[in-house]
């Protein structure tokens, strides 16, 4: 039975467990509250007010996701209070010392990590907003400043913000959790970067993954289990396409959940294994559901909730539900909510999934089961400045009041200012706009053509507090426009053709122009007679010079392909 109390002010469950003692500390704060241009602050909070808690023998960690952010620790109830209080002393004043090194700590981490085969479904489902943080790299750690830490911590890392868990019968002697005050934060509202569902977009990898937003409820939770069951059935044992496929349940918000399955592609099977997966979706919300699959799924998940309710296992979950307004519940209220559910309720959940769901596919197209294409590129580009690229024949850089935009044969990213995530900014000129619909234009001044001042405009332009400075780049890893092939597309060599007929004509016609305007010039020098037609003769000579000078300097650039 979980106890619900207060702690200094601070919401706190605890319940008997067997084996060590454990507790922790969450906030409802994570990555989807964070903006791009600030995206890395929760965690960076984190490492530092663990770094305050010094070396200890007992085992303790941070962790920041999604929507929280916890400290824990395993220990005696000594070193329980022992270590929660020093967390809340080193968030009310963070070892601002350590910012430079544990920035540098976190990019490190960042390149150990290995990238999951579901990394992307974030961005693509939500964009560069909210939950679609988890797909982002820790972007905005250069600009955090200690008066940016200090303002997060003041919002969210508060006594009203905060829940404590504890396995055990009593509170550990001597916990202080010396916080400050604020208000309960709500999970921030969801967006959306898909204007259709079911939708789909290529994977780069041999994977198949799909989830979907569905109530958060026993019903979808048993609903994961039996497609897990049925893809591992289909796809392995009968099939042979996948080794591994999985699905999982993951709430998120107030009343929503996440559902995501994962299924790995053997060579060549691309095809066959999205076939299959459709199949196993389609059997699924038509009814097809066997009353053996749903029944031993209520059996595993429950005998998990039994198994996790001795160890106070279950102790963390509450925690978060608390935080996320909703009520705690007993092992025995969670599980008779399991097992009242039916083979209906699951077809139905798995009509709702699919009308929600979001497929990448194993490179493969999906259109032909219902699903509609991601938007990969932006319905239309700015007016303004053009700058022609250098490295790719048709593209350019439209550079105006509303934003910037990179348009090309056939495609089209569009970022506007009043839209932009973030601003990557190099002090070479290279930028990266991310658009809150997370498409992107990388502008790079070498590979534009007389774009030497666009940089300074798009800072101008753009809100200063999404441009993040970057460190300056190795010049080997600046970009530099491709030298020609062997063979030269089409449209330069008829670029090319046109430049050596222009040079042919305007050449000539150009030292003529010049010519003839000299020696009217130098006629006027000694003869007066008909002075105004031989000036006239001089402006017309010169003006035509200055036409032809224009026209060979253009006829030049088309022969070198320019």
């Amino acid at each position: 039975m979980i106890k619900q109390t207060e702690i200094d002010g601070v919401p706190a469950l605890l319940s008997p467990a067997t084996g060590p003692g454990h507790a922790g500390l969450a906030f409802r704060v994570g990555f989807a509250d964070e903006p791009l241009a600030r995206r890395g602050i929760t965690h960076l909070i984190e490492h530092l007010a663990l770094f305050s808690t010094g070396v200890a023998d007992y085992h303790y960690n941070g962790a920041t996701g999604v929507e929280y952010t916890y400290f824990h620790v395993h220990g005696s109830s000594e070193e329980l209070g022992e270590f929660l209080t020093a967390v809340c002393a080193s968030l009310s004043d963070l070892p601002m010392h350590r910012l430079a090194v544990e920035k540098d700590l976190l990019r490190v981490e960042a390149n150990g990590r290995n990238p999951g085969a579901a990394d992307q479904m974030a961005l693509w489902r939500h964009g560069a907003r909210d939950y679609g943080m988890p797909s982002y790299s820790e972007y905005g750690l250069p600009a955090i400043t200690e008066d940016d830490l200090r303002d997060w911590v003041g919002r969210y890392f508060t006594r009203e913000n905060a829940v404590l868990w504890v396995a055990g019968d009593e509170v550990p002697a001597g916990l202080r959790l010396d916080l400050p005050t604020g208000v309960r934060r709500k999970p921030p509202a969801m967006s959306s970067a898909l204007p259709d569902t079911p939708a789909w977009f290529p994977g780069t990898s041999g994977m198949l993954v799909w989830d979907a937003l569905v109530p958060r409820a026993p019903r979808s939770a048993v609903f994961a289990g039996v497609l897990e069951r049925v893809m591992f059935r289909e796809l392995r044992q009968e099939g042979g396409l996948s080794y591994a496929a999985h699905a999982a349940y993951e709430p998120v918000g107030v009343d929503r959940a996440h559902v995501t399955a994962v299924a790995d592609v053997l060579p060549g099977k691309q095809g066959a294994v999205l076939g299959g997966f459709v199949d196993v979706l389609a059997g699924l919300r038509v009814g097809r559901i066997d009353e053996a699959d749903v029944a031993a799924v209520v059996k595993k998940q429950t005998e998990s909730l039994r198994h996790a309710e001795e160890q106070g296992a279950r102790l963390p979950g509450q925690a978060l539900n608390l935080l996320s307004g909703r009520e705690v519940l007993d092992v025995d209220e969670v599980a008779e909510g399991l097992r009242a559910v039916t083979a209906v309720e699951v077809a139905q959940v798995a009509a709702e999934a699919w009308n929600a769901g979001l497929l990448m596919t194993p490179q493969a197209r999906a259109d032909w089961a219902g699903f509609t294409a991601a938007p990969t590129c932006s319905d239309h580009a700015v007016t303004g400045t053009e700058y022609r690229s250098l490295e790719t024949p048709g593209e350019k850089l439209v550079l105006g009041s509303e934003g910037v935009s990179v348009v090309g044969e056939g495609n089209c990213a569009t970022v506007r200012f009043d839209a932009c995530a973030i601003v990557r900014a190099w002090p070479d000129g290279g930028r990266q706009l991310v658009g809150d619909d997370g498409i992107v234009v990388f502008f790079e001044p070498t590979l534009f053509d007389g774009a030497a001042g666009v940089a300074a405009r798009i800072d101008a332009a753009a809100p200063p507090a999404v441009r993040v400075v970057q460190p300056a780049r190795d010049p080997g890893r600046i970009p530099q426009p491709a030298p020609p092939g062997p063979q030269d597309t089409e449209e330069v060599i008829d670029r090319r053709v046109s430049g050596v007929l222009g040079l042919l004509i305007r050449v000539p016609l150009t030292l003529l122009g010049l010519i003839v305007t000299l020696l009217m010039a130098y006629t006027l020098t000694f003869d007066t007679e008909d002075a105004w037609l031989t000036i006239a003769v001089v402006i017309v000579g010169a003006g035509l010079t200055a036409y032809g000078v224009v026209g060979v300097r253009r006829s030049y650039r088309n022969y070198r392909g320019r």
